[in-house]
C-alpha cells in the first residue's frame, strides 16, 4: 500500500502549536508559530513613502494612485516626487514559511514580494489579461545572466497557471507555502528552494516548482538558511493588510508528496469559443442552483445564470468548467468553476414590486407569476435569457468587457408596471465611489450603472446587509467589473 502525504491542519495557540505530518509512515512533530506583519515596527527602517491605513481605494482610471484614510491595520505605499518608494525589509529572518496576505494595487503598478529577499513572487496589475507570463501577476520571476546574448539573459522565470488576478482597487487574496533551500554542515547548498504551493484568489498557480537560484533583483546571489521577508515598494502604489507567517523552528521535511495513484482524470471543458452549458451548480453556503446555465468565453470570463430567479449568480475568470462531478462514473449532475469566483449573493428573483423603496425584497416566486422562457442565442452565440413575472416579459443578456474587465448586462422589460424595482447587488457592505461606481463586499467587485432610463440606485439595509436596488421603467444596464 502506497504511502501519501497527509498534513493535519496547524492549530494556533497564543504562542505555537505543533504540525503534525505523516509521510511514507513516518511522523514528524514541528513547532510553528505565527506573526502578524501589520505594523511598521517589525520591519527595517521604513521609507517615507509606506504609511499605516484605515482604508484605501484606487482610481481604475487613473495610473499609480490611491487614496486611503488614516486608521489602522494597511499597510500602504505611496511614493510620489518628495517620497521615493523603497523596499521593505522584515526585522525578523525565516527559512521555511507559510505566508498568507491581502494585497490591493493602483492602476498600472508593479511590485513583488521576496522569499528571502531572494524569490521573488511578483505582484503586478495585469487586469483582462489572458495569458500570463513569469513576469505579470502571480508569476514566479525570472533569473538573470548578463554575460548571456540578449533576448536570453532571462530564464528560469515560471508563469502563472492562469490569470486570476482582480481589477486595480480590489484586495486580493494570496497565500504561499514555502520551502528554503538545504545545506550541510559545512555550508554547501544540498537542495534547491521549492515554492511547495501558491494559491492566489483561490486557485492554486504554481505547485512544487523548484527554484534554482535567486530571482533578478536578489539581495544577494549567495543563498542562505534564512532570509528576511521583502515587499518591493519602488514600482508604485499597492498596499497589504492581514499579512501572517507561519514559521517554523526546524526545516520541514524534504520529500515531495507522492501522487495518488486512485486520482480521477479531471474532465476540464475550454471555451475557445462562446459556449452554454447546463448543469447543477453548488454555490459556498448556499442552496445548490438546479436549472443553472454557465456561459463561457474566449476572452476567459464565464458567468452562471440561475434560470429559476432571473439572476446572475457568479463571475469568474480563468478556466471555464471541471465537469467531473457530472460526468465521472454516474456523475451527479454538477460542474465547477475552473477560475477566480465571484459570488453575486443569495439566489433570489431579480426584479420584484415593492410597495416602497424600503420594502422588503421577495424570497420566492409567489405572486409574481415567474415563468422561465429559456434562451436564444444571437449571431455570436451570445445567449440572452427569457422569462416572465408580473405579467411582463423580461430579456436579459450579458457580454463581456473589452479586454475582459467583466461584464455589461441589459435588461429589457416589455411592459411598464408601477412599483418595480431591480436589484443590483446584495453584499456585507456596499460604498459609492468619487466616479460614481460601488464597491460591492468589502472590494471584491466594482458595479458601474450604464444606463437607467433616470432612474437612481438606493443603497438600503436589509437583514444586516446591504442592498442595491433600483427602480426599472423599460431598461437597465450595468456593469460588474472584476
Amino acid at each position: 500500500m502506497k504511502s501519501t502525504l497527509k498534513v493535519s491542519s496547524t492549530i494556533f495557540k497564543s504562542i505555537g502549536a505543533i504540525l503534525f505530518i505523516c509521510l511514507s509512515g513516518r511522523a514528524f512533530a514541528q513547532t510553528a508559530s505565527q506573526e502578524s506583519l501589520n505594523d511598521l515596527s517589525v520591519f527595517k527602517a521604513p521609507s517615507k513613502s509606506w504609511q499605516i491605513a484605515g482604508s484605501v481605494q484606487a482610481d481604475i482610471n487613473k495610473t499609480n494612485i490611491l487614496s486611503f484614510s488614516k486608521g489602522t491595520g494597511i499597510l500602504v505605499n505611496f511614493p510620489d516626487k518628495k517620497n521615493k518608494g523603497e523596499d521593505l525589509y522584515t526585522l525578523a529572518e525565516y527559512g521555511d514559511i507559510d505566508l498568507e496576505l491581502d494585497y490591493l494595487m493602483a492602476s498600472g503598478a508593479n511590485s513583488g514580494i521576496y522569499l528571502q529577499g531572494r524569490y521573488e513572487i511578483q505582484l503586478e496589475e495585469n487586469w483582462g489579461l489572458r495569458n500570463p507570463k513569469s513576469v505579470n501577476n502571480g508569476g514566479i520571476y525570472q533569473r538573470w545572466d548578463d554575460s548571456k546574448p540578449e533576448g536570453q539573459k532571462g530564464y528560469s522565470g515560471f508563469a502563472p497557471r492562469q490569470n486570476v488576478s482582480r481589477a486595480p482597487g480590489l484586495w486580493q487574496k494570496l497565500k504561499i507555502s514555502f520551502q528554503a533551500p538545504r545545506f550541510d554542515a559545512a555550508g554547501k547548498k544540498i537542495a534547491n528552494a521549492v515554492m511547495l504551493r501558491i494559491e492566489l484568489n483561490g486557485v492554486i498557480i504554481h505547485d512544487n516548482v523548484e527554484l534554482s537560484g535567486p530571482t533578478r533583483g536578489s539581495v544577494s546571489n549567495t543563498e542562505t538558511a534564512t532570509g528576511p521577508l521583502r515587499l518591493q515598494g519602488d514600482h508604485g502604489a499597492v498596499a497589504f493588510r492581514n499579512i501572517k507567517v507561519t514559521k517554523f523552528d526546524s526545516p520541514r521535511p524534504t520529500e515531495r508528496s507522492t501522487t495518488n495513484a486512485n486520482a480521477v482524470d479531471p474532465i476540464h471543458i475550454g471555451a475557445s469559443e462562446n459556449i452554454v452549458l447546463r448543469s447543477f451548480m453548488d454555490l459556498p453556503g448556499l442552496p445548490r442552483v438546479v436549472h443553472a446555465v454557465s456561459v463561457g468565453s474566449p476572452q476567459k470570463i464565464h458567468y452562471t445564470y440561475d434560470m429559476d430567479n432571473g439572476m446572475l449568480v457568479q463571475v469568474w475568470r480563468g478556466g471555464f468548467l471541471n465537469a467531473t462531478p457530472m460526468w465521472h462514473d454516474r456523475g451527479d449532475g454538477s460542474s465547477r468553476p475552473l477560475g477566480m469566483v465571484q459570488g453575486l449573493g443569495k439566489p433570489v428573483q431579480s426584479i420584484a414590486r415593492l410597495s416602497t423603496d424600503q420594502a422588503t425584497w421577495i424570497s420566492d416566486t409567489a405572486g409574481t407569476g415567474f415563468k422561465p422562457k429559456g434562451y436564444v442565442l444571437d449571431e455570436n452565440g451570445i445567449p440572452s435569457f427569457l422569462y416572465k413575472t408580473y405579467g411582463i416579459a423580461v430579456n436579459d443578456q450579458s457580454k463581456v468587457l473589452e479586454m475582459g474587465r467583466g461584464f455589461s448586462r441589459k435588461i429589457t422589460i416589455s411592459d411598464q408596471v408601477n412599483d418595480l424595482y431591480f436589484r443590483l447587488a446584495d453584499a456585507e457592505n456596499i460604498i459609492q465611489t468619487a466616479d460614481g461606481m460601488y464597491l460591492i463586499d468589502n472590494q471584491s467587485y466594482y458595479l458601474r450603472l450604464d444606463d437607467a432610463a433616470g432612474s437612481k440606485p438606493i443603497i438600503r439595509d436589509q437583514n444586516g446587509r446591504k442592498e442595491l436596488i433600483i427602480p426599472i421603467v423599460k431598461s437597465l444596464s450595468y456593469s460588474i467589473l472584476f
